[in-house]
């Protein structure tokens, strides 16, 4: 057993040159709305839920993204509804939010 049934970390990485990344597309805000609908949800506690900034994931050209362990589920998200959606349905009741989901596999070079 783990110290948290989900622990959700949120890319906050900003790129240099212009290049894609997810700070540049809200997710401070959106990682700290998280925050607090894990709170709000009565999930933010040892057991629960961990909402936990990430540098880069490396996967900015996707993003934004987030990834929730320890089921290795990556997301991408436009805006907070899409992030009550996943707080609701994933770490709530351990329900994978598909129209949500990043590919498994990295985009060919």
């Amino acid at each position: 057993m783990s110290y948290y049934k989900h622990h959700i970390f949120f890319c906050l990485n900003q790129r240099e040159g212009g290049r894609p990344c997810c700070a540049n597309r809200g997710a401070d805000e959106i990682f700290e709305h998280c925050k607090q609908a894990v709170k709000a949800a009565g999930l933010g506690s040892p057991g629960a839920v961990r909402v936990n900034r990430a540098g880069c994931l490396d996967r900015c050209e996707e993003g934004p993204v987030c990834v929730v362990y320890p089921q290795g589920v990556w997301y991408t998200y436009v805006d907070q509804h899409d992030i009550d959606e996943i707080v609701e349905r994933h770490l709530k009741a351990g329900e994978v939010v598909e129209r949500l989901l990043l590919p498994d596999t990295p985009p060919a070079p």
